[in-house]
């Protein structure tokens, strides 16, 4: 997969904007403890094996949304995970959510096309082993009004790269969430986990590759740590993205 990005046209944003408005499944929720997932987009080798082992040692467990189709290939962030991977993330306890087989983006595609691209991935992850996939994160964070009116009711949750925090009146079909990315990704997720601890809110969190030397969309096995370390701290429940959502109902 060649690195690519959301449209960022005014067109682009407008129809991000129009999705935001539209078919709507708000969260309810009132969290004695915040909550906080550490997600994994894409599935690279290296946040199933470093990324795992960081979680792990901890005792935490948690989410990797997988795009089948891209599996054993090189891309911008390494070389994705495979079948034996996914295996074995599910042995040890976290979750296997999906993304779209082909890594299509949701904004541009047609309704149809995305229907037929996550029931493919469906099939495979299923011909892996994986359970039923409850989470779901449009590629590139990319969403439209016909996307989430064929995925909405398919998933608990539907997650976005748009910054926010899961408070009451979100919207479970297009969920916000904080990347770890790039040199200061450590920083601005930590002021961000300040706030939702602050607020009682759930924070989700998004990397992708976890190497010493990252791509321009992942972090370091430390930066990972310290994060998780300062959720742990401060009191946070950690949860992958399916049991975040059963607490809520969802």
């Amino acid at each position: 997969m060649d690195a690519y990005s959301a449209d960022r046209s005014l067109k682009g944003k407008l129809r991000r904007r129009l999705a935001l408005l539209s078919q709507r499944r708000p969260v309810r929720m009132r969290l004695d403890r915040p909550m906080i997932t550490f997600s994994f987009d894409d599935a690279p080798a290296s946040a199933a094996d470093a990324g795992a082992r960081t979680l792990e040692a901890r005792g935490i467990r948690g989410t990797w949304y997988f795009s089948a189709g891209l599996a054993g290939q090189d891309g911008p962030m390494g070389v994705y995970a495979v079948e034996a991977d996914a295996r074995r993330l599910a042995q040890a306890g976290h979750e296997i959510a999906c993304h779209t087989f082909s890594h299509l983006d949701c904004g541009q595609a047609d309704a149809r096309a995305i229907v037929d691209d996550v029931d493919r991935n469906a099939r495979a992850l299923k011909a892996w082993g994986a359970s039923p996939a409850e989470s779901f994160a449009y590629p590139y964070g990319d969403v439209s009004v016909p996307a989430k009116r064929a995925l909405g009711g398919r998933f608990r949750t539907l997650r976005t790269v748009q910054a926010g925090l899961v408070e009451d009146g979100a919207d479970a079909n297009q969920l916000p969430s904080v990347g770890i990315e790039g040199p200061e990704g450590e920083a601005a997720a930590m002021r961000w986990l300040d706030r939702a601890a602050e607020r009682k809110a759930w924070l989700i969190l998004y990397t992708h590759d976890v190497t010493q030397a990252p791509s321009p969309w992942g972090c370091t096995p430390e930066a990972l740590g310290h994060l998780i370390d300062a959720a742990q701290a401060r009191g946070f429940d950690v949860v992958t993205a399916a049991e975040g959502a059963r607490r809520l109902g969802l």
